[in-house]
């Protein structure tokens, strides 16, 4: 059975699965985790006590993948391209591994403007 979990970004709240990775059974261990994040694009990013090798890292990503960045220990919300991102695609600033996947509407991040307030939780 998915893991689910409840994003809240400022006023915005998203749902999202987990999927079957050593990197989404650590992140799902450290729940409950509030941070402020960072925007980097369409992309919301911030610290998390979590420290693993993400697997299968990939360069480019999907509108609404959760990721995790290696080098700065972080969780990475993707709805859209980032300033490295080329065309259309949504590009990472560096390789991270995907861990799970928002499930509904994402373009509700849109509105985020900079340092929102992040909490994540177990549903």
């Amino acid at each position: 059975m998915p893991k689910k979990i409840r994003i809240f970004v400022n006023d915005v709240v998203l749902d999202a699965e987990l999927n079957e990775t050593d990197t989404a059974q650590a992140i799902w261990d450290a729940l409950p985790i509030e941070a402020r994040g960072n925007l980097w694009g369409d992309e919301i990013y911030f610290s998390i006590p979590v420290k693993i090798e993400p697997e299968s890292i990939q360069d480019v990503v999907e509108r609404g993948d959760l990721a995790y960045w290696g080098p700065g220990s972080a969780f990475c919300i993707f709805y859209g391209p980032t300033p490295a991102s080329r065309g259309n695609e949504v590009r990472p600033a560096s390789p991270v591994g995907v861990f799970g996947k928002i499930a509904g509407d994402y373009l509700s991040l849109k509105s985020i403007r900079s340092s929102p307030k992040v909490r994540i939780e177990k549903v």
